[in-house]
């Protein structure tokens, strides 16, 4: 039956749509601004960082924003100045680096993309939300959403890894979790910043606009279309001009083309620090950059405050510009409630729940990947074991990167977790991660001597990786190796943990053990997953976010990289068995190194379980599609072993022939499927033939027409290929 809707009422919800509450914040935005002095509109525009200090400051209208204060009766005076002594009383906008929990501490964000799980990581950022809220946080500098490449590059630990659709699906989550929990997110780095030459901080980059169109801006658009308030300029150059100062990137593609309504902020002096880049000749001048570029909040470069109100009179920035960057920061405090409740609760402060150990911990058993298990794992309870290693009982070190907030005294580490489950002998061999000294390992072989199996936990302390803290060599730091090799030594059965912030090159150390399980700093709850996995009351699942190097050497090196005119066949002649006096031609002229050959070590989502997996009767629905259409994946996983276990099933895809070459594998779709013993599930996977879109060589975003090809398996190196065509 044909419904017609009378006129009048669409003209009435015509009308009430006019009325909305955007409107309305509108109008008091407007309202504001029609009082504000040039002056007081700066003010708005700086962001410092401090607590009550900054009182006067606020009361004379001349700080937006503070970061770096998590003390509730501080937050609330420089709140008290900022609205009952300022002239127009406009709150304090209070931010925070919450990157992986606030008290509560959760895997790096890197361990929480090897859950492959965006429903625990949108819990978890819901919950780090709740926490940092209750304490007077407003604002985070999270999620990271800097395709990384290179495990040299320290700040891996912040972000989702190499891919560009995980990282996407994951960035989403976390918006989603800090919204859910009242915390704005701040989408960083844009862009590019993962891509630093050498692995190296702050370092230049050389992207194309395609590369940064089908590589790079996915994951920001689609944090941005989930609700992301707020955006951070990276500190990199790109091409020889740096974020904070682009204004193809923050007007063009940002406001224009992307319709982005919220905040742009500097990075920590990323305005200032384009003068460093050549840039800038000074600090007024990088002023005057960085607003006509479309950054509305500076980050302590004080250059906003000091060189606006000059550039204005100068005629050098206009004043509506400066309308437009106070009506985004005014906009985000509406949003957050600021006017209507400016203070914090100095009693209510929210700090490990049980439903928030309870969350980190799942998230801590999902994140761990196990690399290796010639048997060893599980260990079964009860046994007498040895525990050694720096990273056994190192609280503080557990947490990882970016844990300002957490306490070490509240972080349950693998030795006190292990004790409830086994009869366990402790020797640390090493004082911390860095240690050279084998006076230790002495002892701790000594000690296994009373041992039925070893457990050794190894990586890297917290201070190792993060920001400016990038590494040329990704061995095991200090006499690690050393400390496993005595421990394979004595016969007894090894298992070895890793607990680091970036992928290392462990490939010597695994000839030195029976199993190793690879966690990326677990935080709080870590010891006690850790101990679970190892004993079997909970199996291994995570799967690896970034491709695993047999040396540092082969950086950058990831699996959805394009096709060379020589492509590896596997059949290379390696260093060792060159020939003297080989001609020139005669190692057959492929892409790949003589000394590590070509592939990696670990492909990009690998991962173990103490059960086994096959996957059959892989099928599509048909063979030709058109644009609009959905293409149905169906497969049969069956859980093969003997333990209750859950499967990252992961779907790829590559178009054998673009207008540009494209990768030789693309994840677009994956899956947590758990299965019992014995047990087999018929899943289907839903790609639209949207989604195998990308900027071609006319700089079209667009579907072309050609062959396919599709795989459906437990990680980027495996799977039987079939084949379609989109018409």
């Amino acid at each position: 039956m044909k419904i017609s809707i009378p006129l009048f009422s669409v003209f009435l919800a015509a009308l009430l749509a006019g009325c909305s509450p955007k409107d309305d914040t509108e109008k008091k935005i407007d309202g504001l601004l029609g009082k504000m002095t040039l002056h007081e509109k700066v003010g708005q525009m700086n962001q410092l960082s401090g607590g009550e200090w900054l009182v006067e400051s606020a009361a004379k209208g001349e700080v937006g924003s503070i970061l770096n204060c998590v003390d509730p009766k501080e937050i609330n005076a420089v709140q008290r100045a900022a609205v009952e002594d300022s002239r127009l009383g406009i709150p304090i906008l209070v931010s925070r680096d919450v990157i992986h929990g606030f008290r509560t501490m959760f895997p790096l964000p890197i361990g929480q993309a090897a859950t492959f799980d965006p429903e625990l990581v949108r819990k978890g950022a819901a919950i780090a939300a709740r926490e940092a809220v209750s304490s007077g946080v407003k604002l985070t500098f999270s999620p990271m959403l800097d395709i990384a490449r290179d495990p040299r590059w320290g700040r891996v630990a912040e972000g989702s890894g190499e891919d560009p659709y995980l990282d996407a699906i994951m960035g989403e989550a976390m918006v989603k979790g800090y919204k859910e929990g009242g915390l704005a997110s701040c989408v960083k780095h844009f862009v590019g910043y993962g891509a630093a030459e050498g692995g190296r901080d702050y370092n230049s980059t050389l992207l194309t606009e395609r590369a940064l169109r089908n590589v790079y801006f996915p994951a920001f658009k689609k944090a941005i279309n989930a609700g992301a308030e707020t955006l951070m300029t990276s500190f990199n150059d790109n091409d020889g001009i740096p974020s904070t100062g682009n204004k193809w990137l923050l007007t063009d593609i940002l406001r224009d083309e992307w319709g982005f309504d919220g905040m742009v902020v500097t990075d920590w002096n990323s305005s200032g620090e384009m003068i460093a880049h050549g840039f800038a000749s000074d600090l007024k001048h990088a002023t005057e950059i960085s607003v006509n570029a479309g950054v509305d909040m500076d980050m302590m470069s004080y250059g906003f405050i000091s060189f606006i109100e000059e550039l204005v009179k100068e005629g050098k920035i206009k004043e509506s510009r400066i309308d437009d960057a106070v009506r985004n920061i005014l906009r985000l405090k509406f949003r957050l409630g600021l006017f209507d409740n400016p203070y914090v609760d100095e009693t209510a402060v929210d700090a490990y729940a049980p439903d928030a150990l309870e969350a980190a911990k799942q998230t801590a058993l999902e994140s761990a990947i196990l690399l290796k298990n010639d048997g060893v794992l599980p260990l079964k309870k009860g046994r007498t074991i040895l525990v050694t290693g720096p990273l056994a009982d190192a609280p503080y070190e557990q947490m990882g990167t970016w844990a300002f907030d957490g306490e070490a005294d509240h972080t349950v580490t693998p030795l006190d977790a292990l004790k409830d489950k086994f009869n366990v002998i402790y020797e640390p061999g090493l004082s911390y991660s860095r240690d050279n000294s084998t006076a230790g390992i002495l002892k701790a072989r000594a000690a296994s001597s009373r041992a039925e199996a070893i457990v050794v936990f190894v990586g890297e302390e917290a201070i190792l990786s993060g920001e400016a803290h990038s590494l040329s060599s990704l061995n095991l730091q200090g006499a690690q190796s050393e400390l496993i090799s005595a421990m394979a030594s004595t016969g007894k059965p090894v298992a070895v943990v890793v607990m680091a912030g970036r992928p290392l090159t462990i490939e010597r150390d695994l000839e030195n053990c029976g199993a190793m399980l690879y966690s990326f700093h677990p935080g709080t709850m870590g010891g006690e997953a850790l101990a679970e996995l190892l004993c079997g009351e909970a199996v291994p699942s995570g799967k690896t976010p970034m491709t695993f190097l047999r040396t540092a050497g082969q950086a950058p090196m990831y699996y959805n990289h394009n096709n060379t005119g020589r492509p590896n066949t596997g059949t290379e002649t390696l260093l060792e068995d060159i020939p003297i006096a080989a001609g020139q031609t005669s190692l057959g002229c492929t892409s790949y190194y003589l000394d590590s050959g070509y592939g990696p070590l670990f492909p990009f989502g690998y991962g173990l379980s103490y059960s086994s997996f096959e996957y059959s009767n892989l099928t599509l629905d048909k063979s030709k599609y058109s644009a609009g259409d959905t293409i149905m994946v169906g497969f049969d996983l069956e859980n093969t072993g003997e333990y209750d276990a859950t499967e990252v099933a992961q779907l790829y895809v590559r178009d054998l022939v673009g207008s540009v070459a494209r990768p030789v594998k693309e994840l677009k779709r994956f899956g947590r499927i758990t299965l019992k013993a014995g047990e087999t599930k018929h899943v289907t996977f839903e790609l639209p033939v949207s989604e195998l879109a990308f900027w071609n060589a006319d700089m079209e975003f667009t579907v072309e027409a050609g062959e396919f090809q599709l795989w459906v398996a437990g990680n980027s190196a495996e799977g039987e290929a079939l084949s379609f065509n989109v018409i």
